[in-house]
């Protein structure tokens, strides 16, 4: 089926706004520890854009991860152990989480300084200039982050990531895979794999990797509007309507998943109640073309 008409996945920076890896290595610091614990998993960015795009699931500890007072207490931490580079890389995560890319990039450029092998802090700065448009040098520091250690498999993502915006589907495609066999758990790697397949058209793979990603991260609602997008194209109208329901139940503000919800009550002849979902999908976006189109067809309903 087509894509026309189809909303994309809202992009998951909006919500776990950073790639970025908050892995503290070599000797145990309790201090440095404690004040990190927030941060040790990972800032990611989930997944995708139905056909572009990327996303996951925000947690009330992820909110504070880049708040002034974690920043502070990271900051003293920085000051105590200032050849620290674990120091500066957990509060370049802060500062990324929190959007001040030039203090996070700050950070980690001294991390890296500090220790020339820290694949995290060059999958963390990789991440930084890529959200600062700058993708020939996250590709750099992503191909560096790799050499130094190739089981790191955030950085697959990353530099997959990269690949699928501009356009290199089975570069990315490779690389989502490579992530998938070296982490199992992340669903940052099935959602973005899963949008390249859905791309291609084979929506039962999608489907499979959407899965996956849901199952990993069930409360956030790109891959569910993702899903949705794969079960409207195989001709499963109940499974996408579900799907977009739950993506609106977890985001109502999801102007994608409310067009899409609507496409499916279109063709199901509830023109009147698509009608609606159309022009509250408008509402939250106002030049989002396939529900200003859907809504000129369901008009006077």
């Amino acid at each position: 089926m087509a894509a026309t008409g189809i909303g994309g996945v809202k992009n998951f920076r909006a919500e776990m706004s950073n790639d970025i890896a908050i892995e503290i290595t070599g000797r145990k610091r309790r201090g440095l520890r404690y004040l990190a614990s927030a941060l040790s998993v990972s800032l990611g960015l989930l997944l995708g854009a139905c056909q572009t795009s990327e996303v996951t699931n925000v947690t009330n500890v992820d909110k504070e991860q880049g708040s002034a007072a974690n920043i502070a207490s990271l900051t003293t931490v920085v000051n105590k152990n200032p050849n620290d580079a674990e120091a500066y890389n957990v509060r370049g995560a802060a500062y990324g989480r929190a959007g001040n890319s030039a203090r996070a990039l700050k950070d980690f450029n001294r991390a890296i300084q500090l220790n020339s092998r820290y694949y995290q802090a060059f999958a963390n700065r990789a991440l930084i200039y890529r959200q600062m448009g700058q993708r020939a040098q996250a590709a750099k520091d992503y191909n560096t982050a790799l050499g130094i250690n190739p089981q790191y498999a955030p950085a697959y993502i990353g530099r997959g990531n990269i690949y699928r915006n501009v356009g290199k589907a089975n570069q990315a495609f490779e690389d989502y895979s490579r992530a998938i066999q070296l982490d199992t758990t992340d669903p940052r790697a099935y959602h973005n794999r899963g949008l390249i397949y859905q791309n291609r058209r084979n929506h039962e793979f999608a489907i499979e990797d959407f899965s996956t990603a849901i199952s990993l991260a069930d409360k956030a609602p790109a891959p569910y509007n993702a899903r949705g997008v794969s079960y409207l194209a195989v001709g499963a109208q109940r499974n996408a309507l579900d799907d977009f329901n739950t993506a609106l139940k977890l985001n109502s503000q999801y102007a994608e998943a409310w067009s899409n919800q609507a496409l499916v009550l279109e063709r199901r002849g509830e023109k009147k109640r698509a009608f609606k979902s159309y022009a509250r999908a408008i509402a939250l976006k106002p030049g989002y073309g396939p529900a200003r189109a859907g809504m000129q067809r369901t008009r006077g309903s």
